[in-house]
């Protein structure tokens, strides 16, 4: 039974990144995408996918995003028994591609709980560009929507978001960590924070926590889509002295950074999922978190991590709390923690939902 999904972009690996690769070679299923890096799969370990590519899109928002809606709106790939759609902009083909189903990491969050904070730091001529955008691009996504079968999303985060913007009820599966894959390898000296470069991840708050902690180190990695606003965002930041940007890693180097830092930092704003805390507690490394959304669904506060308001103060008086003793005996905890989602849990329940 052929299987087709459907994804946003493949420009930078992330969660939804890994989560339909790992979908596609389990299916061995075709991957359509725009704005494809030839080279990603194979960075993220899954060089054996077949990807087809709908072409470059407009560079900048929201022209960028308008694109990919219009792309996936007019493609039309019959012959196929099941569709998976994931991402933001890729349940535009639902329409012409049934049975289907909606892998949903989020409603648009720049059209929805994020709307005013977003627009909020524009400019007010851009400020009015960005509100009569996301009004109309807001109307055709929840027109979208109702053209998809069913809806799978990874939080019950993320399922309260959707019955409150798309009036719609859907299936929670957590996504995916192979965490065989993962490894403790000591406790070093550098604190690791993984995610994409945007300003709900609060990379400024990690840079002022580390400001205060002059003798600990932290480490960034990860990515961002160029051509949006990320790309501003990167650039206004100033890390101090003892925090390194390492940009986008290649996954054994991610497992490396794992195996041997000190603990993982995670500031998202009400993160919808997270697969960051999953993969450092499958390293048996500590978690610290903010206080909201999906880290609320991973992390066991005391025990695998703890969960802390988003202040510069509260992370930097707990890092300096933990000495080496605390967070080798959360070890045992975030290993067993992190196993409750693993790869093989996610197949099988996809597998259910697809219907194979």
């Amino acid at each position: 039974m052929k299987v087709a999904i459907f994804h946003d972009y493949l420009e930078t690996i992330g969660g939804a990144e890994r989560l339909v690769l790992t979908l596609a070679r389990h299916f061995q299923a075709d991957l359509i995408t725009t704005s494809y890096d030839p080279a990603l799969p194979a960075r993220a370990g899954f060089g054996d996918i077949n990807v087809i590519s709908l072409g470059t899109l407009h560079p900048g928002p929201p022209f960028k995003q308008i694109d990919a809606s219009r792309k996936f709106s007019r493609a039309r790939f019959p012959g196929y028994a099941k569709y998976v759609l994931s991402g933001n902009w890729a349940h535009y083909a639902a329409r012409h591609h049934h049975p289907n189903l909606y892998y949903c990491h989020t409603p648009t969050r720049m059209f929805y709980d994020q709307r005013d904070a977003v627009q909020a730091r524009l400019p007010l001529g851009r400020r009015l560009v960005a509100s009569t955008w996301t009004t109309v691009h807001g109307t055709w996504d929840r027109r979208a929507v109702r053209s998809c079968d069913r809806i799978i999303v990874n939080s019950e985060n993320v399922k309260a978001r959707v019955r409150r913007y798309y009036h719609r009820e859907a299936d929670v599966i957590h996504p995916p960590v192979d965490t065989s894959r993962f490894r403790f390898n000591g406790l070093g000296h550098q604190w690791l924070s993984v995610n994409r470069l945007y300003p709900e991840k609060r990379i400024e708050l990690q840079l002022e926590i580390f400001r205060r902690l002059p003798r600990e180190g932290l480490t960034i990695v990860g990515g961002f889509s160029k051509g949006d606003r990320a790309e501003r965002y990167v650039a206004s930041l100033n890390p101090p002295a003892n925090v390194t940007m390492g940009g986008e890693v290649p996954e054994a180097t991610l497992r490396d950074l794992y195996a041997c830092c000190r603990g993982v930092i995670s500031t998202a704003v009400d993160e919808d999922f997270g697969m960051t805390p999953v993969e450092a507690m499958a390293s048996g490394k500590c978690v610290l978190a903010t206080d909201e959304g999906g880290h609320r669904e991973t992390i066991v506060d005391g025990r695998t991590g703890f969960l802390l308001p988003p202040t510069a103060d509260a992370f930097a008086s707990r890092i300096a709390s933990l000495d080496d003793t605390a967070l080798q005996s959360m070890r045992d905890a975030c290993i067993d923690r992190a196993r409750q989602f693993d790869v093989a849990t996610f197949l099988a329940k996809m597998e259910t939902a697809v219907g194979m």
